[in-house]
């Protein structure tokens, strides 16, 4: 995933329409121009809400920017992996 850093603010660019900036939410990643993160779109999505639904009740969105949303986080995950560790449990005599 490229990264382009935009003049003189710490804003990166991580996706033609999803940007990163340590002043926006702590630097979570979001829909460029909005302080809308790809996390609360993917919390929409999860709580049932379409792509219409979403469009209507936040029309300053891009389409392309909520689309794009999903698409990032897809890519987040590809190469997430889950670590789980054994736990062994005795019974004490």
């Amino acid at each position: 995933m490229a990264q382009t850093v935009i003049g003189q603010t710490n804003t990166v660019m991580l996706s033609e329409h999803i940007t990163s900036d340590p002043k926006i939410l702590g630097g979570k990643p979001c829909i460029r121009g909005t302080r809308i993160s790809v996390a609360f779109i993917l919390e929409l999505f999860a709580g049932g809400a379409t792509h219409r639904e979403i469009l209507q009740a936040y029309p300053h969105l891009p389409a392309e920017g909520v689309e794009e949303a999903l698409r990032y986080a897809a890519s987040a995950f590809k190469n997430e992996y889950i670590l789980m560790s054994e736990v062994l449990h005795h019974a004490s005599a």
